[in-house]
């Protein structure tokens, strides 16, 4: 790799890792209290499985970041790296979209089924949540790009025709 695309990837991953740290730690510490009809109830990721899913797959990937920021360009485990980028990439999109649809349900509640929206007591764990889940979503971005890239950059090579 030359040394634009090294720094281009170095950028990348370094955002990559601030999104995912970002994420975890504004989900866990998303809890908030409210009472309702003399009835305290507390609200918190680990009441829910999809966030729970959530916190431990971007603690993951911020664990990956880390760790993939100390290997060297020039190492011969950037095949692997490049496929682990595609599981990350992959874990990274269903988490935030379990995520997502367990929110969506939080802040408008499902008529059918009868569960009533809960945004409406809980207002500063809302808002932790949806910040959680906009960093984790701009992490899966930078993600997709970043596992793009890699991909053009790996097979760009095997493309190109000779005269």
């Amino acid at each position: 790799m030359n040394k634009t695309m090294r720094i281009f990837t170095l950028l990348l991953r370094l955002l990559a890792l601030g999104a995912t740290l970002a994420a975890t730690i504004l989900m866990v510490t998303s809890h908030d209290s409210a009472e309702v009809l003399n009835l305290t109830f507390e609200a918190k990721y680990s009441n829910e499985s999809a966030f729970k899913y959530y916190v431990i797959a971007e603690a993951i990937a911020s664990g990956y970041s880390l760790i993939v920021l100390f290997v060297s360009s020039k190492s011969l485990l950037w095949r692997l790296i490049l496929i682990l980028d595609v599981v990350i990439t992959m874990l990274l999109t269903s988490s935030v979209s379990a995520s997502l649809a367990i929110a969506r349900v939080g802040k408008k509640g499902n008529s059918h089924a009868g569960w009533l929206p809960i945004c409406g007591q809980v207002h500063k764990f809302c808002n932790q949540v949806t910040g959680a889940l906009i960093a984790g979503l701009i992490a899966t971005i930078i993600y997709l790009v970043l596992l793009l890239y890699s991909l053009h950059t790996v097979y760009s090579p095997l493309f190109t025709t000779k005269p």
